[in-house]
């Protein structure tokens, strides 16, 4: 059971804004003016160079999908009906986005008062390594702009990158087969043709056929089901991007936690589930409802996949994906779900219109985020997660460089050339560097950033965006900052923020969390000195009673160091193993890292023993990535031989190619991949906000996604990560400070017998 809310704090830091009080207006509910062509009117963008489709030539009215499942053989079947209205006079050809997996039986088009169909000719083409083109001749008789026009395609999935088919004994109670779809941020199209751009937004419904003993779930507003006919039905009554479209379809059960709001899983996981949850759903969306605004979705509910789900969490309106491993860690689950509930709002409800300005999304859905758990829990929770994040930004940067395209805000992506970007970077970036660009905004207007960013939702809302549509809106909503010339401010210009490479221009202050950091690079600087330190100066030190974040911001720093005398390793695992052996995975996962990094033997049987037990991705590719860039290959190699008729497919080709190819460029031929344009001249670099703990230079973060699955999309294309994975953190016999985080009870009671990962 989450604590009750405390009393706001009268100086937030990271996300400093108060509350309003209650019956309070916000400035902007008078009527402040639109920003853009017209009011609530964004800049749709003329072209996205991630689709081939013709977006702009057509008024994408809604999408209904009618399919069968076939687990046998692993196949999707059935039609998908677009209702499109011509916007452009002359338009003879409708192209959509497709994958060479999806195999086209027909297509016809009707026009509503007309008896018969009539059947269309089409073509596919290539387009890119993530998709091709599906051209549609339309009959011309039947264009006239502004007269509906209804597409029917009959087609049939196979091995997509949309679409997870996972066979029973790869599921967590291992008796059924499940299936679950992953559209962002360019799979869709695998799954059904359409615009697949986040420019385009439609409502949709859908019918979906199962096998007895199935149920099937969708990212809808609406739903029913027909036991006779095992018929599903699905309604999204509000408009959404084709990669929010997502289904999952097994075993799965569900319990009410909270009056909007449900726990699905797989038996086996259910309770489990709903006891790490409780009631905190609701007490988040409340939270989150005062800040921003009403809470658009109607449902918010959760469904927890098997460790095969190839990213954290998805944002999918009404429905968010979420890996069952994050159980195990109760302050990563929070986080986790808080910034999923924060999409609702930035990212599902105002969309960036184009991929090359993810941070409008991931950005503003950090900061909402951070906003939600200072409000709920206090400054130096959300100080201490944030530093661990900045510390993240920071190690990256020092590998890429600050001139590097990947670190800007608006990245440019070049179509039709197929190389391979480490989009685990860009992540970051879009994360945090977009959060300190908005934290900046917020810095500037004052206490009032949360009624700006609450307009800001109600003029937009159900529209996708691009970066100018926010700025012109923010300086007509504060004109006196207009006049001021903030958006030129001298090194702080926002066409700077945006298409500079380079570190965040500015950081917020963290100090709100020094009594949790403190004693962090307190303990660090002891065992830095390359000498163990004093017996009695360590048992000052009691990690037992630190956060899971607070260990992980010690280990993450620890393995900045690396690599450390065997003297000091023998001592840290003389002081700490048996106590990480105790804790969860994010701890024990970072602590095996020093031990692979550091060569240290004595405790690879616990290496061996984590990676025996741990199927997921997020858990396995860290560690096979540091034991082959070491002098232990040959153990990385015996312990997949051992383990691997447990992993995922997917997960066990990553892992071959982990350990028997040299080059980390995906190999499948379908594996999206998105080239950034070259650098521009460099110009004057930027005050550097503030300096990161020492790094071993050539060393990656310890806790970076994986490396390309064959036949997936790059994690950042493919699946946000949503999430931020580097970022959470659990409860175990741990508190923050007395006076701003009370502990989550009942959470806690349930640590010692709780669902780990490595069960799953």
């Amino acid at each position: 059971m989450m604590a009750e809310l405390h009393q706001t704090p009268t100086s937030l830091c990271c996300c400093r804004k108060s509350l309003p009080v209650s019956g309070a207006r916000c400035v902007g509910d008078s009527g402040r003016p639109s920003a853009g062509p017209g009011p609530g009117t964004p800049r749709v963008p003329l072209v996205d160079v991630a689709s081939a489709s013709n977006f702009r030539c057509f008024q994408l009215r809604h999408l209904h999908l009618d399919l069968r499942l076939n687990f046998a053989v692993k196949e999707m079947s059935g039609w998908l009906v677009l209702d499109l209205v011509p916007v452009q006079p002359g338009v003879q050809t409708l192209v959509l986005d497709s994958h060479p997996s999806l195999l086209i039986h027909s297509i016809d088009c009707k026009v509503p008062g007309q008896e018969e169909p009539v059947s269309l000719t089409y073509r596919v083409d290539p387009f890119t390594d993530y998709g091709s083109s599906l051209n549609i001749s339309l009959p011309t008789a039947a264009l006239k702009p502004g007269r509906l026009i209804q597409i029917t395609v009959r087609y049939a999935t196979t091995d997509g990158p949309a679409i997870w088919w996972l066979d029973s004994d790869l599921t967590c109670g291992q008796s059924r087969p499940l299936v679950f779809t992953q559209g962002h941020s360019v799979c869709n199209r695998s799954f059904f043709p359409c615009f697949d751009t986040p420019a385009v937004k439609s409502t949709y419904t859908a019918t979906v056929r199962v096998p007895d003993g199935v149920t099937v779930l969708m990212s809808a507003s609406r739903s029913s089901y027909s036991k006779q006919d095992r018929v599903f039905q699905f309604s999204m009554e509000f408009p959404v991007p084709s990669y929010l479209v997502a289904l999952v379809a097994g075993e799965l059960q569900h319990v009410d936690v909270g009056p909007r709001s449900r726990v699905w899983a797989e038996p086996c996981l259910l309770s489990c589930a709903v006891k790490k949850l409780g009631g905190s759903v609701e007490r988040w969306l409340g939270v989150a409802e005062d800040l921003f605004g009403p809470y658009l979705w109607g449902r918010c509910d959760i469904v927890f996949l098997p460790p095969s789900f190839p990213i954290v969490a998805m944002e999918n309106p009404c429905l968010t994906f979420i890996i069952a491993s994050i159980l195990e860690s109760s302050e990563f689950l929070l986080i986790d779900v808080v910034h999923e509930i924060a999409h609702g709002w930035f990212g599902n409800a105002v969309t960036n219109a184009t991929w090359e300005e993810m941070w409008l999304s991931e950005g503003l859905a950090t900061y909402a985020q951070r906003r939600i758990t200072t409000e709920a829990y206090g400054e130096a929770f959300t100080c201490l997660e944030t530093s661990v994040r900045l510390d993240a930004l920071h190690r990256q940067l020092r590998l890429l460089g600050d001139n590097n395209p990947v670190s800007k805000l608006q990245v440019k992506f070049e179509p039709g050339i197929h190389v391979y970007i480490n989009t685990r970077m860009m992540n970051l970036f879009t994360y945090e560097k977009g959060f300190c660009f908005v934290a900046y905004l917020s810095q500037l207007s004052g206490d009032v950033f949360d009624c700006f960013l609450r307009d800001y939702i109600s003029e937009f809302k159900f529209k996708s965006v691009v970066a100018q549509d926010l700025i012109d809106y923010f300086l007509r909503y504060f004109p006196e900052l207009k006049d001021a010339a903030v958006a030129q401010r001298e090194g702080l210009e926002f066409e700077r923020w945006l298409s500079g490479s380079g570190p965040p221009l500015f950081e917020p202050d963290l100090s709100a969390g020094g009594a949790l950091t403190r004693p962090v690079q307190d303990l660090c600087d002891l065992w830095r000195t390359g000498l163990t330190p004093d017996q009695k100066t360590l048992e000052t030190f009691d990690l037992s009673a630190w956060s899971t974040f607070q260990i992980v911001l010690f280990l993450d720093r620890m393995l900045d160091l690396s690599p450390l005398p065997q003297d000091v390793m023998s001592s840290l695992s003389s002081c700490y193993s048996c106590l990480f052996d105790g804790l969860n995975a994010e701890v024990q996962i970072r602590w095996l890292q020093m031990v692979v990094r550091n060569s240290f033997y004595p405790e690879l049987p616990r290496v061996r023993a984590f990676l025996h037990k741990h199927t997921s991705r997020m858990y396995t590719v860290p560690l096979y990535d540091d034991l082959v860039a070491g002098v232990m290959k040959c153990v990385a190699v015996e312990i997949f031989n051992q383990t691997q008729r447990r992993l995922h497919p997917n997960l066990r080709r990553t892992l071959q190619q982990i350990l028997f190819q040299t080059s980390s460029a995906p190999t499948n031929q379908n594996s999206p991949a998105l080239s950034i344009l070259p650098p521009p001249p460099s110009h004057s670099r930027s005050p550097q906000p503030r300096q990161p703990p020492p790094l071993l230079p050539g060393r990656p973060p310890p806790r970076q996604p994986p490396p390309l699955l064959p036949g997936r999309p790059p994690p950042s294309l493919c699946g946000t990560s949503t999430s931020p994975r580097d970022v959470h953190r659990s409860l175990k016999n741990r508190k923050f400070t007395p006076e701003n985080l009370k502990s989550w009870q009942e959470v806690d009671s349930d640590e010692e017998g709780g669902l780990h990962a490595a069960d799953l």
